[in-house]
C-alpha cells in the first residue's frame, strides 16, 4: 500500500504563500487520483483540492479556494503539491494528503480514502 509524507507546512503571516509537498512511497502514483483535506478542531475533514490519475489528468478545486489554490503532480518524483497564494486566517487548518485508487476527482469521502499523510501545520497569523 502507498504511504504518504505531508512537508512544507508553518506559520505564515496573512497574504503570505505556501507549497505543501507529498511524497509517496511503496507504490508509483501515477495511478491514483491525490488530493488535499484540510481540517480544523472541532470540524469535518474537508475536501480541498483534486488531481486525477496521470492517464487523463484533470483537477478539481472546491469554490472557495480557486483563485489562490492550485494541485499539480510530478509522477517523476513521486510528489504531488498544493500551492497556497495569499494566505488568510481562516486557512489555517491541519492539511493532509491523500490517494485514491480510482483515479477520479474530486476523492470521495474519508472513510473511503486509500492512504493518508499525517498531516501537516498550516498557521496563519500576524
Amino acid at each position: 500500500q502507498i504511504q504518504l509524507m505531508e512537508s512544507g507546512g508553518g506559520l505564515v503571516q496573512p497574504g503570505g504563500s505556501l507549497r505543501l509537498s507529498c511524497a509517496a512511497t511503496g507504490d508509483t502514483l501515477k495511478r491514483y487520483a491525490v488530493g488535499w483535506f484540510r481540517q480544523v478542531p472541532g470540524k469535518d475533514r474537508e475536501g480541498i483540492a483534486c488531481i486525477s490519475s496521470a492517464d487523463v489528468p484533470y483537477t478539481y478545486l472546491i469554490p472557495s479556494v480557486k483563485g489562490r489554490f492550485s494541485i499539480s503532480r510530478d509522477n517523476a518524483k513521486n510528489t504531488f503539491y498544493l500551492q497556497i497564494l495569499n494566505l488568510k486566517p481562516e486557512d489555517t487548518a491541519l492539511y493532509y494528503c491523500a490517494a485514491e485508487e480510482m483515479g477520479l476527482c474530486p476523492l470521495p469521502p474519508t472513510y473511503e480514502i486509500d492512504s493518508w499523510g499525517q498531516g501537516t501545520q498550516v498557521s496563519v497569523s500576524s
